[in-house]
């Protein structure tokens, strides 16, 4: 265990940004799971929906940093490829 104040300190504030991290990485499966269940019922305009948001979530993880940013791209990505080939 750390015995300075400020690696104590370190310590909260690292807890506290996991668990907030984690809630956002979470949405991040959350969206994905969603446009998939949509792409794959053939519900294109569902589908389409979703997706919109899940750009806007998964964008916004990444501008965070919480997912590397090419990451974030990289999602996004293969969901538009995803529902396009509906």
């Amino acid at each position: 265990m750390a015995n300075h104040k400020s690696a104590l300190k370190r310590i909260r504030q690292n807890a506290k940004r996991n668990e907030r991290n984690k809630s956002f990485r979470t949405l991040v499966k959350t969206v994905t799971k969603k446009v998939t269940a949509e792409a794959q019922a053939g519900n294109k305009e569902q589908a389409r929906d979703e997706l919109k948001r899940a750009e806007k979530v998964i964008a916004k993880v990444g501008g965070k940093g919480i997912l590397h940013p090419r990451a974030a791209s990289r999602k996004i990505s293969s969901l538009a490829r995803l529902v396009n080939r509906i």
